[in-house]
This record gives C-alpha cells, structure tokens and sequence, in this order.
C-alpha cells in the first residue's frame, strides 16, 4: 500500500535504481534501527503488489535459519551492538506464531543488543493475535503491534480478500492489551473504488472507539501488477476520484485531531508521546539495517536491497551466497532531494532559505503550510496532498542555490 500522494517525481528522482552504483555496502558505525521483512502470507490482497510468499503452512524453520546465516554472512565479528528500534514487517510477521518470532528474536540478540526502552514492532494480521501468542510475544520482547484492520466494514474487508472480519479486528485488540501489549498502531485503507459500498465515517468511528495509541492511514493505490490492477484494466473497478480520495484525507484528520491524536507525518497519528520511532528514524534520515527478502537498507550514502522472492533468497544463504540484488550511492542531487522530501512530510517541516522561503509564500495563501519559527515550513493537511509537487518544485530551487 502505498499513499497516492507519495509516488511522484521526487521519490523517483531520489531512489532511481541502479544509476550510481558501488562495489560493497559497509556501516562505519552499526545502525540503531533494523528492519526485517517477514514474507509470509495467507492470501494476497486485492491491493498488494508487495514481495509476498502465499504459504498454507509456514517454513519457519527455514526462514529463522536464513535470517542466522544473514546475520553471520553480513555481520561476522562477534559482540552484539545496541538497537533503539526493531520492527517485523511484511508480508504478516505474525503468521510466524508465537515460538517462531522468539526463536527469530534469539538469533537476532546474536548479533544485536536490544536497548531497554527500545521500540519493538510486530506487524500482525487480527486473525493471529491470539492470547497464547501475544503472551509470547511480550516475553521475547515484541512491545508494539502494528494490526492491520483496513476496515470494520465485513463487505468491505470480504471485497480486499481479507481474512479477518471486524470482530475479529475488536478481539485481536481485547486481547493484545490482556497480554500486556498497550502501543497498539491500527492500519486503515481510504478512498476505495466507486463500486465498493463503505462509509468512510463508520471506519473512522469504529477506529476511535478501540482507542489505539496510533493509526496509519493509507490511500487505496491501484498497482499495475496487483489483483486490483487487473480488474481496473478489465473495466470490473475504477479508481476513487480525487475529489473522494481528498475527502477521506480531510475527513480523517479533523476526526483524529478532534480526538487528541497528533497527525505528526503525512500518513500518520498518533496520542502524544507514541510516534512512531522506528519509522520517524526513516523521515530524518537515519542509517537502518534490512534483513530478509526484499528488505531494504541504508548507510546514509548507499542504498542497498535484497532480491525479492524468497526462495531465491533462502537459495542463495543456503550456498553462501550473498542476496543482494542491487544497491546505489546517493549523489548530492539526490541526498538534496530526500532532505526536501522527508523533511515536508513531517510534522517538524523544513528549513528553508531565503530564496525558498519567497517561493513557499504562495502556498501560505493557499492555506497548504505555515512557518514557524521563523524559517521552518510545515505543511497543513491540504498541502499533504500536494507533497510531491511541492517537494519537486523546493527541490528545484535548492539545487539552484
């Protein structure tokens, strides 16, 4: 799931694959943040374009034992270093149960030592937050769960080829906080395709009332290669206008404000003092290590990514082989590019320039941001919306300076 808003020139320009490439990825100092990617899934959403593996039953083994040779492959020396965040995405994470992702947790304390305090993310499915699983969970030291509600609506969630249903969503939250797993971030989906019945508002209540300590909110992006793709181009759906897409947004963040929450990033919220840490280390641009299919890293000059499918992954660990598929070193045009855009998409804005500061002054009149202290662009919800243009147009201007 991507946000519509986020797709455009300035993330493409910024992470164009494969234009300036290096021999060898190497972190002078070990990243505070690693990601792991945890391919498995029960079925594919209607939406998904993600690097999944569809499995009945999951080779746990043989994934926990991969990330291992991972591990050593790309960080042989002994001694663990310290880790401020760790976050299980994919794919569902959870569908590797309860022993699965403590076994995964004990290889990783091989190499990596968890701070205390530290934020530790488990992305999970509700059909999957069971009472035995989460009381596992808490005791290898996952402290955050990322659930992936999308809807309460059962057509709804029926229609993304879900598995869960709204109770479902209700009782995976009931008993996350009975296992002693209070941060609880929900994901929802908006600006569905005309043909799909769902009131927006419902959502957004039925939300609220679970009272989550964060939510994610994701505009419905229609990929090529998804299921969702195929039936647009066969005429079965058509995409959400803007004008609904810009509705959902609006409509959302009011509802999320009214209540307390902070729209502290383009797509999220979260009640004070619970942000994302693990992902606002992205949006300032930190170093992270990404392990496992797919999973993507970055020393803060070089970008490097796993192959995708996770046969071909385990294949290559299995022969000692490395899976890299590619990697590039970010050029100062590029660097300069993230800077504007990581920085407009988050509520702590961006510095600007006496020159850039003269090119923002139209969009203040539009209402899209606000300065603050004295030379800080933060963008409203309405300028959100219009994150890629802008970006591309402040990227313009600074490379000129």
């Amino acid at each position: 799931m991507t946000f519509r808003i986020l797709s455009a020139c300035v993330r493409a320009d910024a992470v164009a694959g494969g234009r300036n490439t290096c021999p060898e990825l190497s972190f002078r100092v070990h990243p505070r943040h690693v990601y792991l990617h945890v391919p498995f899934c029960a079925r594919r959403c209607v939406y998904c374009d993600f690097a999944i593996a569809v499995r009945r039953h999951v080779p746990v083994d043989q994934y926990v034992a991969a990330i291992a040779r991972e591990l050593s492959l790309r960080f042989p020396e002994n001694g663990a270093w310290p880790v401020d965040t760790l976050y299980f995405g994919g794919g569902t994470p959870s569908r590797l149960g309860g022993a699965g992702v403590a076994r995964l947790l004990d290889v990783l304390r091989t190499r990596l030592s968890i701070n205390p305090g530290a934020e530790v993310t488990l992305e999970a499915n509700p059909e999957d937050v069971t009472l035995d699983a989460v009381n596992v969970w808490r005791a290898a030291g996952i402290n955050r769960l990322s659930i992936g509600a999308q809807s309460f609506d059962d057509v709804v969630l029926r229609w993304m080829h879900r598995i869960h249903d709204a109770r479902a969503t209700r009782a995976a939250v009931d008993r996350a906080r009975a296992g002693g797993i209070d941060d609880l971030s929900l994901d929802l989906i908006f600006a569905l395709p005309n043909e799909v019945p769902r009131r927006w508002s419902d959502d957004v209540a039925a939300a609220l009332a679970l009272e989550p300590t964060h939510v994610s909110l994701y505009g419905l992006t229609t990929e090529p290669t998804a299921p969702l793709g195929k039936w647009r181009d066969r005429g079965l759906v058509s995409e959400a206008p803007d004008e609904r897409y810009e509705h959902d947004y609006l409509y959302a963040d009011e509802a999320f404000l009214r209540a307390g929450f902070e729209h502290y990033e383009v797509s999220n919220f979260a009640r004070p003092g619970y942000r994302a840490r693990h992902n606002s280390a992205y949006w300032r641009g930190a170093a992270y290590v990404g392990l496992g299919p797919s999973a993507h890293e970055f020393d803060g000059y070089t970008r490097r990514w796993n192959v995708d499918a996770f046969v071909e992954w385990e294949r290559r660990l299995a022969a000692a082989g490395d899976p890299i598929e590619g990697q590039e070193l970010l050029d100062e045009d590029d660097r300069h590019a993230e800077r504007v855009y990581l920085g407009l998409r988050t509520a702590d804005g961006l510095r600007l320039t006496g020159a850039e500061l003269v090119r923002a002054r139209p969009w203040l009149s539009e209402g899209w941001g606000s300065i603050v202290h004295g030379d800080r662009l933060v963008l409203t919800a309405l300028g959100w919306l219009r994150l890629d243009s802008l970006a591309c147009d402040l990227t313009v201007v600074r490379s000129r300076s």
